[in-house]
């Protein structure tokens, strides 16, 4: 298809063609009311004239009779723009005028009439165009009067010539304007359309050009490129996870089969075979979790939770599991407390804001029981309040806590501050509460609790 052919297809050009349409019959329909009005009015003031000159010349008759009437006549006709006039007999022989050649059919009756005459113009007749009223005077005479219509159809010829000019003009902007929008329209459609091709040939780098005027293609634009910069940051994340799960997963399974493998090696008995399920189920279960909080993580972004939300109370979502991890903390030698408000209403899974507060819980715990800074002060507080409009749901603990440095990157997955990863977990904990605090449109903050670790769960209140 050629430059011009996708011209005159794109959407810009033929809305340009439709407007440009409906432009012109409003145009049109406005100039031709204008001249039809213009002209109306004038041949009403020319039949205004005639009946003032009518009344005029009848005053003349009736003071004097028909010779000072021809007289009169005679008169006007040498003044600059007289009129038109004609006194013939009954038998319609001319006595005065400046008319030759009129219909004698036209002076039988009196009436208002549009004529053809001829006017002798420097010896030379020439048709024109009137409105005459004829008068029949006693004794049979007849008096025409009228004014020559040529000015005004020379006034109209005018106003449609002049509009005929103007539709015109008005047709060649319209096209060359539908012809500018469209070349510019289509320069972007091209250049977005250039843009996804590379983005679908596999580099998620190119995004749309915003020109800053806001339209509605930079509209369109800066929301592509939000669509874009989102699926960017998933596609780093698979890749990210696929990179740790071949990771961290190796480590369990390699530890899997050579437990298998030594005890077909080595078992000589029941018991030493029951040794090794034992472990395998343990290596298993280890397993299952880290796939269980990977799929957890994986809904809470992708949002397929949405509609099992409802207002939930935070105070009492966190009650709940401080009940829950009670025993578990009394075990390990640590306090656990609850600060909470009376009710902090959230639009929430409560499910979600459960296992997010379980897994900040757990850490806390885990590491303040383990922890060689701090032996006097053993507790984690769990803290809920409305502050600026926000559910802070808070975790304090008096453990190692994390350096300054590393507390974005603890949110990551897989990622584990002890690389010797002697302890037990998948380093996926920090990851799922950062994911489950986006899905309720807040964020999860990490400070310093001098010592230890306080980890906060920002979330729009309920008013």
């Amino acid at each position: 298809m050629t430059a011009l052919g996708r011209l005159f297809r794109t959407t810009a050009f033929k809305l340009a063609l439709i407007f440009l349409f409906i432009f012109t019959i409003f145009a049109g329909s406005i100039l031709g009311y204008v001249a039809f009005s213009a002209r109306r009015l004038l041949e009403e003031q020319v039949n205004l004239t005639v009946n003032e000159e009518i009344k005029g010349l009848l005053s003349q008759f009736n003071s004097g009779g028909v010779l000072r009437l021809v007289r009169q006549i005679e008169r006007r006709l040498h003044q600059p723009g007289s009129s038109l006039y004609l006194v013939t007999t009954a038998a319609g022989e001319t006595l005065a005028g400046n008319i030759s050649g009129v219909d004698s059919e036209g002076l039988l009756e009196a009436g208002s009439y549009q004529l053809y005459y001829r006017v002798v113009e420097e010896g030379e007749p020439r048709p024109h165009r009137a409105i005459v009223e004829t008068v029949i005077l006693p004794g049979g005479f007849r008096l025409l009067v009228g004014r020559d219509l040529d000015e005004t159809d020379r006034f109209h010829t005018i106003i449609l010539r002049a509009a005929g000019w103007s539709i015109l003009l008005i047709l060649a902007l319209a096209l060359m304007g539908g012809v500018f929008v469209a070349r510019r329209v289509l320069s972007r459609v091209d250049h977005m359309t250039e843009t996804t091709r590379t983005i679908m040939a596999g580099d998620l780098s190119g995004r749309l050009v915003v020109t800053g005027t806001n339209d509605e293609l930079d509209r369109l634009a800066q929301s592509l490129n939000a669509m874009l910069d989102r699926i960017g940051e998933l596609m780093a994340g698979l890749r990210e996870v696929s990179d740790n799960i071949a990771h961290d997963l190796k480590t369990p399974l390699t530890r899997l089969r050579n437990s298998a493998e030594e005890a077909l090696r080595v078992g000589s008995s029941s018991d030493s075979y029951r040794d090794a399920l034992e472990h395998t189920i343990e290596e298993a279960d280890n397993l299952i979790k880290i796939f269980n909080a990977l799929l957890m993580i994986a809904r809470a972004e992708a949002g397929n939770v949405l509609e099992g939300m409802s207002i939930e109370d935070a105070s009492k979502i966190a009650r709940d599991v401080v009940e829950l991890y009670e025993p578990f903390a009394e075990e390990a030698g640590i306090h656990l407390e609850i600060d909470a408000a009376e009710m902090v209403p959230i639009h929430a899974s409560r499910e979600l804001i459960g296992q997010a507060l379980a897994n900040l819980i757990d850490n806390a715990i885990k590491y303040s029981s383990e922890s060689i800074f701090n032996e006097t002060v053993r507790s984690v507080v769990v803290s809920v309040k409305i502050e600026d409009k926000q559910a802070l749901l808070s975790v304090s603990d008096h453990g190692p806590g994390i350096p300054e440095a590393e507390m974005d990157r603890v949110l990551e997955r897989f990622v584990r501050l002890e690389t010797s990863r002697t302890r037990t977990g998948s380093g996926l904990g920090l990851s799922l509460v950062a994911a489950v605090a986006r899905l309720h449109g807040g964020i999860l903050k990490l400070e310093n609790n001098r010592p230890g670790l306080k980890a906060i769960i920002s979330v729009p209140s309920v008013p």
